[in-house]
C-alpha cells in the first residue's frame, strides 16, 4: 500500500511587514485595538512592486527543495493554490517550474480560496498513491493584499501575503502520512464571498461598467462567520470519528488562519482549550490558502513537528468550501 507523507516544508514571505498602527494611517475608522478585538491580528506582510503571487511560491519551492535536499529534477509533479495568480494563464505552477528548472514536472493550479491548499494536498495525494508520481511540491500562495478595498475597513483589515508548501512523498511502507480527509462545498452560498468579477466585455457588449463590488474581494462576514464555526466543527468530529479517535489523540490542529475569534469558538465546541490550535495569525493576518503551510512550516522550523504526531489541517473560505485532514507525520 502506497501512502503519502509530508517530507519537507518551505515558506516565502514578503519582507514588508504592516502594523496595525500603520494601517490606521490610510484606512479611516480603525487602530491597533479595534482591529486586534475583532480578529487577533497585529500585522501583516505585505508585496511591494514587482513582486507578485508567483515571486512568492517560487522562495516557497526553493526553500522546500533546499529542506528536502532534492534536486529540480526529482520533483515529477508541481500543483500550487491560489485565488490571486499573476495571470489568468499561465497557472502559477507553470510559473515556478520554470523558475525553479523542475523541466521534467508537469504543473498545474487550484482554486479553492481558502481550502486551496488541503485541495491541493488531496489531488496530490491521489496522484502518489496511484504510483504516478513520487515527488510532489503542494504550495498555496496568495497575494491578497492586491484584491483588497482600502474604502472597506471591515475587509482589508484582514488580509495579508505569503506562500507555504510542502514537499509530498510516496511511502511504499504505508505506515504514516495522509490518512483521511473531508472536502466539500456548498454552491448556493457562492455570494457570500467572491473576488475579481470579470464583466463579459467584447466587441459586441461593452456597456456594462467594472465597480469596485467587482474588482475587490467582497464578503458578507456574518454568514461567512456562522459557515466556518459550525462547519470546522463539524468536519473535524467527522475526521475523529471516522477514525476512532477523540480530540486528545490530536497533537495539533492547524487550521486556515482567517479570524482568531472563529478557531476561539470552534475550540470551545469541541471541548479543547485555543491551545490545540496553531496560531500565527496575529503576524500574518489572512493569507487564505497560504495559511495552513506557512504555519507547518514555521512549525517545523521550531521543532515542533516529531514522528508520530497526528495533525489535523483544516481549511474553509470561499465557494463556499471546505477542507479537512488527518495526517500522521
Amino acid at each position: 500500500m502506497i501512502t503519502s507523507y509530508i517530507a519537507a516544508t518551505g515558506s516565502g514571505l514578503p519582507e514588508r511587514t504592516v502594523s496595525n498602527e500603520e494601517l490606521a494611517k490610510i484606512v479611516e475608522g480603525v487602530d491597533d485595538q479595534w482591529v486586534q478585538k475583532r480578529t487577533g491580528i497585529k500585522e501583516r506582510r505585505v508585496v511591494l512592486d514587482g513582486m507578485n503571487t508567483s515571486d512568492l511560491a517560487t522562495m516557497a519551492a526553493k526553500e522546500i527543495l533546499d529542506n528536502a535536499g532534492i534536486s529540480p529534477e526529482d520533483v515529477q509533479m508541481i500543483v500550487v493554490s491560489s485565488i490571486t495568480p499573476d495571470y489568468e494563464t499561465p497557472s502559477v505552477a507553470c510559473m515556478v517550474q520554470k523558475n525553479i528548472g523542475a523541466d521534467t514536472a508537469f504543473a498545474f493550479d487550484v482554486r479553492a480560496a481558502c481550502s486551496g491548499f488541503v485541495y491541493a494536498l488531496s489531488a496530490a495525494d491521489k496522484f502518489i498513491k496511484s504510483g504516478a508520481c513520487d515527488n510532489v511540491l503542494v504550495i498555496g500562495a496568495e497575494a491578497l493584499t492586491k484584491g483588497a478595498d482600502w474604502n472597506d475597513k471591515k475587509s482589508c483589515i484582514l488580509f495579508g501575503d505569503g506562500a507555504g508548501g510542502v514537499l509530498l512523498k510516496a511511502d511504499k511502507t504505508g505506515s504514516h502520512g495522509i490518512i483521511d480527509e473531508e472536502l466539500g462545498s456548498i454552491g448556493k452560498k457562492w455570494e457570500v464571498l467572491t473576488n475579481g468579477f470579470t464583466p463579459a466585455h467584447n466587441a459586441f457588449n461593452n456597456e456594462r461598467e467594472i465597480t469596485p463590488e467587482d474588482v475587490f474581494i467582497k464578503m458578507d462576514g456574518l454568514s461567512v462567520f456562522s459557515f466556518a464555526t459550525k462547519k470546522l466543527r463539524s468536519s473535524i468530529t467527522n475526521i475523529l470519528t471516522r477514525n476512532d479517535l477523540t480530540i486528545d489523540d490530536i497533537d495539533y490542529i492547524v487550521p486556515h488562519q482567517a479570524n482568531a475569534k472563529i478557531l476561539d469558538v470552534v475550540a470551545r465546541k469541541l471541548g479543547t482549550s485555543l491551545d490545540k490550535f496553531y496560531l500565527n495569525i496575529d503576524r500574518f493576518a489572512n493569507t487564505s490558502s497560504a495559511s495552513i503551510p506557512i504555519a507547518l512550516n514555521e512549525m517545523d522550523s521550531r521543532g515542533l513537528l516529531k514522528p508520530g504526531m497526528k495533525l489535523i489541517c483544516a481549511g474553509f473560505g470561499g465557494g463556499l468550501t471546505w477542507g479537512t485532514m488527518l495526517i500522521e507525520l
